[in-house]
């Protein structure tokens, strides 16, 4: 496994770093599960008060 250039040797706790970075492939992931997540609450929540309203 090689962080960089190929004659640099990787240092302990390279991987551990590249572990913790976010890319933004899995930050749009993220953002949209969670919007999605939010519109599947927020409508239930909408749908049982006008069930409870009738």
């Amino acid at each position: 496994m090689t962080f960089g250039r190929d004659d640099e040797l990787p240092l302990p706790g390279d991987a551990e770093k590249k572990k913790r970075e976010i890319s933004p492939t899995r930050l749009a992931v993220w953002v949209i599960a969670g919007g999605f997540g939010v519109y599947l609450v927020l409508t239930g929540i909408i749908g049982m008060l006008e069930k409870a309203g009738q």
